[in-house]
Parts: structure tokens; sequence; C-alpha cells
């Protein structure tokens, strides 16, 4: 019986993202999903900030930049009159730490389509009509065995469960998902067709009224196509009725000033409750759970796919490391931990989103804006909490916090220097050999830590961390002051912080900016998922291979990697 690495059940966002994450790693993966056809959806409105910097990483960001469009300016009605207009977005701009300051519109099912390509260019396809009835540990623990209809069973080192708020894969483990679904928070929902200029598509349009509402906004890359959500039609006994063409018309005829008879198709219909569950863990042994299989949220905010995005991303290398034995099997304890208080927190902020937003409709001129704060662009996100962010056991890390007091807004100006766990800032930059201009997420971009080395007494570290731990996919980068002497090269990538920017955002003082270099040397350690691992002074001979031995010791490719570096004081001093 062959065996595969992983095995992905479920081929939403969550499971695709860690297909392609997996499979550029050279892993052994596969994907599988009951339905017998590509799930078409249009359920999520596409990708945050967060996951759009995840995407980018993944060699797709450009395609779903092109195939969606950016947020829409909300105009919001009372009694079928326009009553106001906000753009959420109008205060916002892309900043040198942040290319991405806001999310991207784009139907799911198109961003599904894109990411499949993306996974078929490294030879991998999703699997449909396979449905999995069971999971078994094997022998010593060593893999699954993972049994389909028809009783089919095959073998995996590790499986992850992707399939959704009714997850099969949760449910065979037997994890608890407790929470509450709210039976009078109701909306239908639908994609639709109005005829060609009843609306204006450069609007999100809303229409809130005392009895209820309507909302329309256009599809991206569809002449016709808008997503319909409303609140639903109620029998006489005041329970909701099931969505229909018919019903959406009359919904509309009720609110908006446009004629029922302008809706001329509607598919994918489906009645949505307010759902907010989380799972007990996110993982058995060798089988963990991600997106909405481990968490569901209230819809404001956005946050269910891109938080299943970014459990993906998070996942993907440290799977990928173990596998390949760059690391030790522990390593994949710390996705629970990391993202297990993620999911705790957006459970909050989405139920805080969605009171903020029942509120704000009361009013006329309330809208969804309501829901949209920094909070939800996900690149405050971090770690701090994390053992793979806290200090050496001898030198400890003060105050470790839960994540509500470490997460912090990604527009508020004037910030510190990012702590480790912390999303690692991008910078626009120049490529030292090629003159041509990127960015530092450029350089993380691909599948291992980066460890970024400012002035030059960070030289000589480059090249011991590159010769212990190149094997294990650690890359080095130089990051140059814009006049600082680049004669001498070393092994890796080299860049220069010709702006600098990347100095700002890393709170380092590479040098005095004459190219004397009489600041201070630094070196930074980027965790494969743009987080940071540590920052510390290029002189410290301890904390950075001490750090780099905590995410690959105990592997054949760091064996004698401690001692490679023991020499680096002394030839320095």
């Amino acid at each position: 019986m062959g065996m595969t690495d992983v095995l992905i059940v479920g081929a939403g966002p969550t499971g695709l993202v860690l297909a392609c994450d997996l499979a550029r790693r050279g892993a052994a993966v596969r994907i599988v999903d009951r339905s017998p056809v590509p799930p078409r959806t249009s359920r999520a409105k596409g990708p945050n900030a967060r996951s759009l910097e995840i995407l980018d990483d993944l060699g797709v960001a450009e395609e779903v930049l092109a195939a969606g469009s950016a947020p829409l300016p909300m105009l919001k009605y009372r009694d079928r009159l326009p009553v106001a207009e906000t753009d959420p977005w109008a205060d916002s701009a892309p900043s040198p730490d942040a290319l991405y300051d806001r999310g991207r519109l784009i139907a799911q099912w198109r961003l599904e389509e894109i990411l499949r390509d993306r996974l078929a260019g490294y030879g991998v396809h999703v699997e449909l009509g396979r449905e999995v009835t069971g999971l078994a540990e094997g022998p010593g623990g060593r893999h699954v065995d993972v049994t389909f209809t028809a009783g089919r069973t095959e073998r995996a080192r590790y499986v992850v469960g992707c399939d959704g708020s009714h997850s099969s894969v949760r449910k065979l483990l037997g994890i608890g998902f407790e929470g509450a679904t709210a039976e009078d928070q109701v909306m239908v929902c639908g994609d639709v067709d109005l005829a060609d200029g009843a609306l204006d598509r450069t609007r999100w349009h809303q229409w809130f009224d005392e009895d209820g509402a309507v909302m329309l906004c256009p599809i991206p890359g569809t002449r016709t196509g808008w997503w319909f959500q409303a609140g639903p039609e109620r029998d006489g006994r005041g329970r909701p009725l099931a969505p229909t063409a018919d019903g959406f018309r009359r919904l509309l005829a009720r609110h908006t000033a446009l004629p029922g008879r302008a809706l001329t198709g509607a598919e994918l219909l489906s009645t949505y409750r307010v759902n907010v569950r989380m799972a007990d863990r996110f993982r058995a042994g060798r089988v963990f759970l991600a997106g909405d299989a481990a968490h569901v949220h209230a819809v404001a905010g956005g946050l269910g796919m891109n938080t299943g995005i970014q459990d993906a991303f998070n996942l993907g290398w440290k799977l990928g490391l173990v596998l390949a034995g760059h690391a030790g099997a522990e390593l994949l304890d710390t996705y629970e931990e990391e993202r297990l208080p993620v999911a705790a927190r957006t459970l909050d902020l989405t139920s805080e989103r969605l009171r903020a937003t029942l509120e704000a409709i009361r009013r006329p001129g309330g809208g969804l804006d309501a829901a949209i704060t920094s909070d939800t662009t996900g690149l405050g996100v971090g770690y701090r909490w994390s053992s793979l962010a806290r200090g050496l056991a001898e030198d400890p890390r003060p105050g470790d916090g839960s994540p509500d007091a470490e997460v912090r807004t990604a527009r508020d100006g004037e910030r510190p220097a990012p702590q480790p766990g912390d999303r690692a800032p991008d910078a626009p930059c120049v490529d030292a050999v090629t003159g041509a201009r990127t960015r530092l997420h450029r350089v993380f971009a691909g599948h291992g830590t980066t460890v970024l080395g400012f002035g030059p007494g960070s030289a000589a570290a480059l090249r011991e961390v590159a010769a212990a731990y190149g094997d294990a996919g650690v890359r080095t980068c130089r990051v140059y002051a814009a006049h600082e002497d680049r004669a001498e090269s070393g092994p890796g990538a080299a860049v220069v912080d010709d702006e600098g920017h990347a100095a700002a955002a890393y709170g380092t003082k590479a040098s005095d900016g004459t190219g004397t270099g009489t600041g201070t040397s630094t070196l930074v350690v980027v965790r494969p998922d743009h987080h940071l691992g540590l920052s510390a002074p290029a002189d410290d001979t301890r904390s950075v291979p001490a750090y780099l031995h905590r995410l690959h010791g105990g592997t054949r490719s760091a064996e004698g990697a401690a001692e490679r570096f023991s020499g680096i004081g002394g030839r320095r001093r």
C-alpha cells in the first residue's frame, strides 16, 4: 500500500492553499472532496489584506487581483431612497510595510479555480467524489489509515480536515464543536442576475428598513451578476421561509425601487444562520483540523474564509519541514498553540462586529461598514504568546500576554519595532545584484526560514547560518543601507534598503547612513509564514543559533550545526 505524506480532506480555499503550499515544498500531497464536481459557492466575498500576502507568496496574487475588484463604496438606502454613502477604505493606502491595505472582491468559486490551476502546475489534482468514512491510527502511530466510501483504505502520514463546518473528519475524531447557532439571526443569500443597467455596478447597495433588508453587491468578472443577501420572508408564525427566486423578487420589490422582474435569475440559494462554534482542539495525533472544520464565525468582517487560509499557511510550513526531515515532529504542536487562540479571538471579534452592525443599521445611513475595522485586515494578527516567540529558558521574555493584549492594528502610524511572533513587515528595496526593485516579502517568498542581516557586523554571522542551516532550507539575506560599502559579498540574497524602509520597519539602525557602519548590526529571523522568530544583535553568538536549533534541532540536517557556530564570536572579536 502506497503512502501519501499529507491527505487533505476538503477542496475549498483552506484545503487548496494548504495543498499548494505543501506541493511546492515537495511533499507527496493529495486532496479529496466529497462533491462530485468542483464545489461552486460565492459565500465568501474575497481575501483580506493578510490573505492577499499569502496568495502573493503562493504566486497567484496577480491573477486574483485581475479577476476581482477593489472593495466598493457602500450606498445605503432607507424607504427606497439613498441616504448615505460610505467608503470604508477612503483613508487607507498601501504603506511601505504593507503592500495590500485592503482585501479584494472575488467570487469564492473563482478563487478556487485559480488555486486549483496553481495546484495542477505541481501535478496535483483534486480527487472529486471521494468521501472519508473512517480514520484509524496505524501500528506504532506512524501513519493514518483512511477509509473511503466503498470500503477502500489508504495510508497517509498526516491528514488535515478542511471539510467545512459539518466536517466528517472532526466527527470521526469525536472532537467537540462547542458554541451556539442563533436561530433568530437569519439571512437568505444567492447569486442573482439583474437586468443590464438596473443598478450602478460601482457601488455595494444596501437597503435597511425597519421591516427587513436587501443587500446587492456586484460580482466581479460578470456583467449582470450580483451577490444577493436579505432578511428572509416569513410565514404567518414568523418563521423564515426558504429562499426562492420568486421570494427574492418580492423582497426586491418591497425594499428597493426596482421591480421584481428586474431579477432575471437566481442560483446558489442558501439560508445563513449566525453560527459561532469552535473545536475543542485542532489536532488528534496525526490528524489536524483547519478552517471551518475547526471554527465558524459570524459573517461580519468577512473573516471566515480568511482565518482558514491563514490556518493553512501556519500549518503548511511546519508539516513541510517535518516531512523533509528539517524539523522535529514537536514543531507540529505549535499549530494548535498558535491558531486556536487566534480562532477564539476571531469568534469574539466577529460577534462584536455583528453586534455593532445590527445596531448601526437601525439608524438611517447605517450599513455594513460598521463591520470593518483595522482588525479585519488580518495584518495585526501575531503569536507573541507562542513557544516559537519566547526567549530562551535562561533569558525568559517578560510579559507573555494573551492574544487580545498583543494584537496590533496595521494602520496606527508610528509603531515600535515588531516583537517575536508579530507579522514581519514588508519593505520596498532593490536587488543588490540586478538593481531591480523588489520587496522583503518577495525575499521571504518560497519555503524557508529567512535570516536578515543589517549592518556590516552581520556578515560573518550570515555566513555561519548559511553553512550550518542552508541544507535545512534556511536562507540568508544581507540588507545593505543606501550608502553602505557592498564590496564584501556573501552567500544568499542581498538587497539595498535604498529608502530606509526596512531599517525603519525592523527598528534597526544598521549604519549611520554614510557607509561607515557605526550603528548596531542586527540579525532578524523570519519564519516561512512571514512572522518574526527573533531579533538579536549580530555579535550575540548564542540567540540566533539557539533559535534555529529550536526549529531544526534533533534532525539529520541540524547535526553539528550548533558546533559550527561555536567560533563566531572568537573570529569576530
